[in-house]
């Protein structure tokens, strides 16, 4: 039975939990497995309006290349379900997609010393978005993941207008500045941002599907290199504080 049917007495938020037993996180180091991630990219891009149609069938750019990234995909019975790429900012490494698009709203917090962590490229397969509504948020947990994992001062999201309201319901963030045009995207963004340390606790609180543990994070973000199965459940389901390198 999907996902997305109702489940009599259980709460999303468990729903959220759960569905993590389903899904494994994958860091995308080699050509082969990024090479999916930009296919699905592509994919939903194109038909959520965002790009043209192109020969090649896929979105990637030098942002992909960059040292301060990480690449995920999100598999559910080994297929690529969606995919998200975290970037993290900072004096020592100052540009990402989102810095580079709002420089004016956002080198003069890199240049105080602060780290941000700026999650874009994200993207669900479209034949699996309607029938498990809780793939947006596993997808998304991995910016929040990151934040905790670098210690970030600000945490931000890049969206589209109609799409403001499920990064303020999730994390509380609020909007910016304007939406403007977004390396070449057919659509404008509008620069997002909350400070993660100020709502940390709030978002664990009110989505316990959020937490984790040092394992779980070395996994995604360090250089642990063994798959941790349902790791991430694990860390959720048990009433554990959640760590970072801090």
């Amino acid at each position: 039975m999907s996902s997305a049917a109702p489940s009599a007495g259980v709460s999303f938020s468990q729903r959220l939990i759960d569905f993590l037993d389903r899904i494994e996180y994958r860091r995308l180091e080699g050509p082969a497995e990024r090479e999916n991630a930009f296919r699905l990219r592509y994919e939903a891009y194109v038909r959520e309006g965002m790009i043209s149609i192109a020969f090649d069938k896929r979105l990637t750019d030098a942002y992909d290349e960059m040292d301060n990234v990480h690449v995920f995909g999100i598999y559910m019975d080994g297929e690529m379900a969606s995919t998200i790429r975290v970037h993290v900012a900072s004096p020592g490494m100052a540009h990402s997609p989102t810095v580079d698009a709002f420089p004016e709203m956002l080198m003069p917090e890199i240049d105080k010393g602060s780290t941000i962590v700026d999650p874009t490229r994200f993207a669900v397969h479209p034949t699996m978005s309607g029938r498990h509504p809780e793939l947006p948020y596993v997808t998304a947990r991995l910016g929040f993941l990151a934040s905790e994992y670098y210690a970030a001062d600000l945490g931000l999201a890049s969206v589209r207008m109609e799409h403001q309201a499920f990064y303020k319901r999730l994390f509380g963030l609020r909007a910016l500045c304007p939406p403007r045009v977004y390396h070449g995207m057919s659509k404008q963004l509008s620069l997002m941002g909350i400070d993660y340390c100020a709502v940390r606790e709030s978002v664990i609180a009110r989505y316990p599907f959020m937490r984790t543990n040092a394992d779980e994070l070395d996994y995604l973000f360090g250089t642990a290199s063994v798959p941790l199965g349902a790791l991430a459940a694990a860390a959720a389901t048990r009433n554990v504080e959640t760590v970072g390198a801090r």
